[in-house]
């Protein structure tokens, strides 16, 4: 059960969520900053994006499904090229099954590829008309997997990272909650701004529903982020958990929404990245350790993300 006010502290109606968008053991974002939302009701070609599940595909899946594509074209030029049969291709040594099929294969792998090495080409229309389409094939799936390549290269991506935990700590003469963000990357990020959401469980009318309430943050922009950032919710009288105890915070279901928003020199481009703290993830009296240096060997800073998530309890 909520300890908030709600006549004190209105409901943030701005988050996109609705009221009743999750039951209380989900989560609005995943750690990956993408809502957690699946559609139903829509056409399998009308509702998928393939040119967006490719470009927010995880690199590896991305790189083995280029090569899981590339092998299977080729595997169906193969039986395509043995159907029309063997005969029309000249310069192919013949030994077991296996060892023609894998001819022809590597045939089909200089064809797609347009390498063309000569030793085996087609004789006749069948095999002629087959090998020019897979060149087109080829040149099409080639020119498709380079522009994806470079699409998720040059894309505008925010490279920041999360601290693990959000900390519940001493701060001033109040206490707060804190967590760290810092940049990973080579880019420099300017103009940062960081909004910070509440999402709870909540009773009305004898049903469970979700409230989403602002949390102010003592700095919510700063000109440029090059070192870490901890971002810090004074928890005094206008904060909506005001008058939670540590016992509150672990009984209360609770997810904290991070919008960090700041413009990347680099591509001179806005960049946008998410992230949430649920209420498991929170460690009371503590604080985190410095993950920066000055560096003995040169007059520069050195930015330590062995230390992203290092803190230590408060006595």
């Amino acid at each position: 059960m909520s300890k908030i006010n709600s006549r004190k502290f209105e409901s943030d109606n701005t988050t996109g969520f609705g009221t009743n968008s999750r039951d209380s053991t989900g989560r609005f974002y995943n750690t990956n900053g993408i809502p957690n939302v699946r559609k139903k009701g829509i056409g399998f070609f009308e509702g998928i994006s393939w040119f967006h599940t490719l470009i927010n595909m995880k690199t590896l899946h991305f790189i083995l499904l280029i090569l899981v594509g590339f092998i299977g074209i080729n595997v169906i030029f193969t039986f395509l090229y043995l159907l029309v049969g063997i005969d029309h291709l000249t310069g192919i040594q013949k030994g077991s099954p296996f060892e023609t099929f894998m001819e022809v294969f590597f045939f089909s792998a200089q064809t797609l590829t347009t390498v063309g090495y000569g030793r085996i080409s087609p004789i006749g229309y069948l095999a002629g008309m087959l090998s020019t389409l897979e060149a087109f094939a080829g040149l099409m799936s080639f020119a498709l997997a380079s522009g994806l390549f470079f699409a998720r290269f040059s894309r505008p991506f925010m490279h920041v990272r999360f601290s693990k935990n959000i900390l519940f700590s001493p701060y001033k003469e109040a206490r707060a909650l804190m967590f760290r963000v810092a940049p990973f990357n080579e880019n420099i990020l300017s103009e940062v701004e960081v909004k910070l959401t509440l999402a709870i469980r909540e009773s009305e009318n004898g049903q469970q529903v979700n409230r989403f309430y602002p949390l102010a943050t003592t700095v919510s922009r700063i000109n440029a982020m090059v070192l870490s950032w901890t971002i810090v919710h004074e928890v005094k009288e206008d904060s909506p958990l005001y008058g939670f105890t540590e016992k509150d915070y672990k009984d209360t279901t609770f997810e904290i929404l991070v919008f960090l928003k700041a413009f990347d020199e680099t591509y001179a481009n806005q960049v946008i990245k998410r992230y949430s703290y649920l209420s498991q993830d929170m460690i009371c009296n503590a604080k985190f350790n410095t993950m920066y240096h000055p560096d003995p060997n040169s007059n520069s800073t050195v930015l330590d993300f062995h230390k992203l998530n290092d803190y230590e309890l408060l006595g």
